[in-house]
């Protein structure tokens, strides 16, 4: 089974054609980075003027690269929540238009489930699973059943993990976007150089906050310009990534041993994140577990995590139809209930 999966939920204009949730026939993509730079974050008003600039284009690309006809796909899949109103408006708009003039069935997918839907491509993963998700917008944990449904065991009650690492880096002057950088310039520094807190550890759930950490960082560096102290910014980077990932592997160790699922799925861009990889890994060998990260590529939003997961929504019977909308904030048991 063939699906083209489309992506606009931020700042990414993605599409992807995978087959049976697995193969990844073709993907492209038309990235915003450089144009939201300027800008420090992403200016919701830019992102979907350029993604109704180039959506067609990426779509027809991803096309070509496959070498396939409309008639040869089976499905159009398009992230219709969460995220930026405007920019999943644009995807869904153009998903609509492609369903409508192909006959084609129409899929709505979580944005959410994309990312854990990654992790599947070209692997032989089968749920039920743990999952992971950590991202600019969400810090999650999930329990994903046999038919790829989600339960929510846990999340950030603030920013999530990504929203911190973003405004960390700015503190830091380092460019948008920042998490990439601050996980490079963590690897120089020293984890134990300042005593930032690692806030919920000791609390017996599976949530998490990181507000409290930021304003830590930001208390510490004006305590060093008071002071006219130097701050060495690998090691505010290494100590600030160091107490993220020491509750972030903690209460995922903590969700394993609690629901008996010895897969974790690892989801999400801030996924991409060598440290985070690295720690989890460790403690999955010393726990007995097994971790499955999506490639690089696919950890950040892109078409086919999309098509993947339509995949799985598809087998269990989910579609849409051209009432299809987007929806900023959408719960993933509202989406699972098919109130889209």
């Amino acid at each position: 089974m063939r699906i083209l999966g489309i992506e606009t939920s931020c700042d990414e204009t993605a599409a992807a054609i995978v087959e049976d949730g697995r193969r990844l026939c073709a993907q492209a993509l038309a990235s915003q980075v450089e144009v939201h730079a300027r800008f420090g974050g992403v200016v919701p008003e830019v992102a979907s003027r350029r993604h109704t600039e180039v959506v067609t284009r990426v779509t027809e690309q991803a096309m070509r690269e496959a070498g396939l006809e409309w008639h040869q796909l089976d499905a159009i899949a398009v992230t219709c929540g969460p995220g930026l109103l405007g920019a999943l408006l644009v995807g869904v708009s153009a998903a609509k238009g492609y369903a409508l003039a192909t006959g084609l069935p129409l899929i709505g997918v979580h944005h959410i489930a994309g990312h854990v839907a990654a992790a599947f491509i070209g692997t032989d993963l089968r749920p039920p699973v743990l999952a992971l998700v950590v991202s600019g917008g969400h810090t999650e944990i999930l329990r994903v059943d046999e038919q790829f449904r989600f339960e929510r065991l846990g999340g950030t009650k603030d920013d999530a993990a990504g929203e911190a690492y973003d405004k960390v880096a700015r503190l830091l002057g380092l460019r948008y976007p920042g998490g990439p950088k601050v996980d490079a310039l963590a690897q120089r520094g020293r984890p134990d150089a300042f005593a930032f807190p690692r806030s919920m550890l000791d609390e017996d759930n599976f949530d998490f906050s990181f507000s409290g950490l930021k304003t830590a960082v930001w208390h510490e560096l004006e305590r060093c310009r008071r002071s006219g102290e130097t701050v060495a910014v690998e090691d505010v980077c290494a100590s600030f990534q160091q107490a993220v990932i020491d509750v972030l592997v903690e209460k995922t160790a903590r969700a394993v041993a609690a629901t008996g699922l010895r897969t974790v799925v690892l989801a999400g861009g801030v996924a991409a994140n060598q440290g985070l990889r690295r720690a989890l890994a460790a403690r999955a060998e010393a726990d007995g577990f097994r971790v499955q990260a999506p490639p690089l590529a696919l950890c950040t939003d892109n078409g086919a995590m999309i098509a993947a997961a339509a995949y799985f929504a598809w087998s269990r019977g989910q579609r849409a139809d051209l009432t299809l909308n987007a929806h900023a904030v959408l719960s993933l048991e509202d989406w699972q209930a098919g109130r889209v």
